[in-house]
């Protein structure tokens, strides 16, 4: 074997086995992701200057106050769901910044409840949601990918305000 094949496996064998001395790789990945989607929306909801939250890139489109109301209210409903107690934020009914970012905060907090319990041995659990049942790891995937797509409106929002999105903030 060359040497520069020699040291690509064993670059592949040390990433494994790395990989493998966690103790929840999946629920590690799944925890991360989380994070860093939901540390972006509530920043995106704190970025924006309140005279602002009633902009509509079109008529078509929701508001960032829209935006911001569905996104808190969805992590609350689908988190808590996860937490075994349903709750609602009642974002949807709030007018000032403030009352929406704070519905942004608790819905973080309460998905980082969430997310922080789970295990892989937890992956595979069945629960029950509004669309039926599902594996607890597909729900949590579900869930980001939803809110991952709400910032990517509110970054929209965001540039067409002149307002830097908290994802791009420091590049260059």
């Amino acid at each position: 074997m060359t040497r520069s094949l020699f040291v690509i496996a064993l670059a592949m064998v040390a990433g494994a086995s790395s990989l493998l001395a966690q103790d929840n790789p999946l629920a590690t990945e799944v925890q991360q992701t989380w994070g860093r989607t939901m540390r972006n929306a509530v920043a995106a909801a704190e970025a924006m200057p309140e005279d602002k939250y009633d902009y509509k890139p079109s008529a078509e489109s929701m508001s960032f106050r829209d935006l911001v109301a569905h996104t808190a209210d969805s992590a609350m409903r689908s988190c808590s769901g996860l937490n075994g107690a349903m709750k609602q934020a009642g974002a949807r009914d709030m007018t000032k910044k403030a009352d929406l970012v704070g519905a942004m905060k608790a819905a973080q907090a309460e998905c980082d409840t969430a997310y922080g319990s789970f295990t892989d041995a937890k992956a595979t659990e069945m629960i029950e949601g509004r669309r039926g049942s599902r594996s607890r790891i597909g729900s949590m995937y579900g869930n980001n990918i939803h809110i991952e797509h709400e910032y990517a409106q509110m970054a929209v929002h965001l540039r067409a305000n002149g307002v830097v999105p908290p994802s791009s903030a420091g590049r260059r």
